[in-house]
């Protein structure tokens, strides 16, 4: 009769746990594809990227970047205010069809944007974060199509995985890029 008691005090614990870690996904986002981008990284036990969102109350979703700026049209996502000040990820629609693995990383790299403004070392955090989860998340079963962001992710666990302690690769890269070289010295969020 214990043992009985233990089983189903377990087995209500499990599906307990599992619908409030759902519930609290719905903070996050209103799209089917981002939460189950989300589930991803909550299975695998991503609470750095959970402490970073709930940190900012960052809500995330898809929207066409290029009505931003014509600048952000071909960029992957995005960490900006709304109108309101509210912190959110926008994750560009050109990717909307991506792998939820994909989708994952995009996420990682967006929720370690903190600051307002963003630094050399928050930007190579956030694409150190992002190679990572890569490295973890990707199916090694399956053929990913030959997109731009398949390509980025490859690029960037190539770059982290040759990296050492006295040469960052991922740094280099950034340091190196005119875009980041701009918005580093005077990137502002802005306002949609």
């Amino acid at each position: 009769m214990f043992k009985r008691l233990i089983v189903l005090l377990a087995c209500l614990f499990v599906v307990f746990s599992s619908q409030v870690s759902a519930m609290n996904l719905n903070r996050f986002t209103e799209d089917v594809k981002i939460k189950s981008a989300l589930e991803m990284l909550d299975d695998i036990g991503a609470n750095e990227i959970f402490d970073n969102l709930m940190e900012n109350s960052v809500k995330i979703r898809f929207y066409d970047l290029g009505q931003i700026s014509y600048g952000y049209k071909d960029h992957f996502a995005i960490n900006t205010t709304d109108t309101w000040g509210n912190r959110v990820i926008l994750i560009n629609t050109k990717y909307q069809n991506a792998p939820i693995e994909q989708i994952a990383c995009l996420i990682a790299h967006e929720s370690c944007h903190k600051a307002a403004v963003a630094t050399l070392a928050e930007e190579t955090t956030a694409t150190r974060k992002e190679a990572q989860y890569w490295t973890v998340l990707k199916n090694r079963n399956i053929s990913y199509a030959d997109t731009a962001l398949t390509r980025r992710l490859n690029n960037l666990v190539n770059l982290e995985s040759t990296s050492t302690v006295d040469h960052d690769y991922i740094q280099e890269r950034i340091s190196n890029s005119s875009f980041y070289q701009n918005q580093l010295a005077v990137r502002e969020r802005r306002a949609f």
